[in-house]
């Protein structure tokens, strides 16, 4: 626990390190020896710095303990790391490690929150990208609330502390930095380059936080020319109304075409070759004007089945699969992947005009930042989830009509139910009205009157 600490530590040594500097660059002639309280004491954003950090984010701390296990562990790993961009990205790995854990909700809602640490390099408006980061976790602490509200009631303490420190955090900095870090009342404001090179020239502090990361990328390079797109598209969905048919015309992957059972393939760069570095996109990659051209993966490492870069490819097999591996499918286009057997849980990333037939998951399909998304049940499976993604068709089978979606962020959403041989088209709404009935507010699905 005394990491988060420490590294909160470092956040307030550079921003006395900031106050300090421009007092020096920008102290009037004469003996003006308390500028800002850099001389005469501690300035007024450190004070409320360190308010909030013996307030909410102590809170929190006791709340980890008292839930132990991966909770627990979850914030003491970054005291292996000094850098703060580097914690964040241990603290993100800490989670994809441990799909598996009972906690999983709980590191994703910090994992997906954790880059708020980098307000600092943002301007000129930290708050509402704090803000941002806080309502990423608030989709997972939902779902924990929803597990635990009626059976543990510490679940439901630690999901509170939590989002008190960013809702504190957002206070702070909307009355200390409210148009980025800020160190002089009559000086210039800190911008990110400023901060980086500050930071960087201090002995024993630690490099800046990376930026935020940019927004999303355009859906489609040719957004505007639908009617050329309609056709792949036209043909992906068809594939996929087969049914159990599709399978007919998949490929066959023998023993001796699969990496992860011949290593001489990696070496050789073949197609499948598993690259050395993670595919996911850095927040401080520069932009490229022409896309980078990845190497297609489909390999198992460990318990994990990964599916990258996959395009025009509609013979996309797993068959050899056990209940604990999950799969994470990544930026795929125009393919279809079908997954045999029973597996854990499964991952589909940025992907865009993707078809996934699979038979059984005991866990949940996770559907993120994603478009025109076609998904086949053939077995069982008990959660969708939907998040941040445009189109996205699931066809359940008998077995699963069971099934909870659970959405956020999404449109275009329609849940195909078997009826009479066919099948009967159900869309998820995505408007919502509210009202208050004296006690509490009532919400439920606007029909929209066409």
């Amino acid at each position: 626990m005394a990491d988060m600490q420490g590294l909160v530590e470092r956040l307030e040594r550079a921003v006395s390190r900031l106050e300090s500097l421009s007092a020096e660059t920008h102290r009037p002639p004469g003996n003006c020896r308390d500028v800002n309280g850099v001389n005469g004491g501690v300035a007024p954003s450190v004070e409320a710095f360190d308010k909030l950090m013996n307030s909410m984010v102590a809170e929190f701390l006791k709340n980890s303990r008292i839930l132990a296990g991966d909770v627990e562990t979850h914030n003491d790993v970054a005291a292996f790391l000094k850098p703060i961009s580097e914690k964040i990205q241990e603290i993100q790995t800490f989670r994809e490690r441990n799909r598996g854990s009972n906690m999983f909700n709980h590191l994703s809602a910090v994992s997906e929150s954790i880059p708020a640490l980098g307000w600092i390099a943002v301007s000129p408006k930290p708050g509402p990208y704090v803000k941002e980061m806080n309502d990423a976790a608030t989709f997972y602490t939902n779902r924990v609330l929803k597990d635990y509200k009626h059976s543990d009631l510490r679940h439901v303490d630690w999901v509170k502390s939590y989002l008190n420190i960013w809702s504190e955090l957002q206070a702070y900095i909307k009355e200390h930095h409210n148009t980025g870090l800020t160190w002089s009342k009559t000086g210039p404001v800190a911008s990110a380059a400023s901060v980086f090179s500050v930071l960087s020239s201090g002995p024993g502090l630690p490099p800046p936080p990376p930026p935020p990361p940019p927004g999303p990328p355009p859906l489609f390079e040719n957004e505007g020319r639908k009617e050329e797109s309609s056709p792949s598209r036209s043909a992906l969905f068809a594939q996929l109304n087969q049914g159990e048919a599709i399978t007919r015309g998949l490929r066959h992957v023998t023993d001796d075409q699969k990496t992860y059972k011949n290593p001489s393939l990696r070496a050789q760069g073949g197609q499948t070759q598993s690259p050395t570095k993670s595919h996911t996109p850095s927040p401080t990659s520069p932009k490229s004007h022409s896309p980078q051209k990845h190497v297609p993966v489909l390999d198992l490492e460990g318990k994990k089945w990964r599916v990258e870069y996959q395009e025009d490819r509609n013979d996309l097999v797993i068959s050899e699969t056990e209940l604990k591996q999950v799969a994470y499918i990544f930026k795929c286009e125009k393919s279809t992947l079908q997954i045999k057997g029973k597996v854990n849980s499964i991952t589909i990333d940025n992907c865009k005009k993707f078809g996934l037939v699979f038979d059984h998951v005991v866990g949940i399909v996770d559907v993120i930042n994603s478009k025109d998304i076609q998904i086949q049940v053939l077995g069982r499976v008990p959660t969708v989830s939907i998040n941040k993604t445009e189109g996205c068709h699931i066809y359940l089978s008998e077995d699963a009509l069971d099934c909870e979606i659970v959405s956020a962020k999404s449109s275009e959403m329609n849940i195909l139910i078997p009826q009479d041989g066919d099948y009967r088209e159900f869309p998820v709404p995505e408007q919502f009205k509210t009202a208050w009935d004296g006690s509490k507010l009532i919400t439920e699905p606007a029909e929209i009157m066409g």
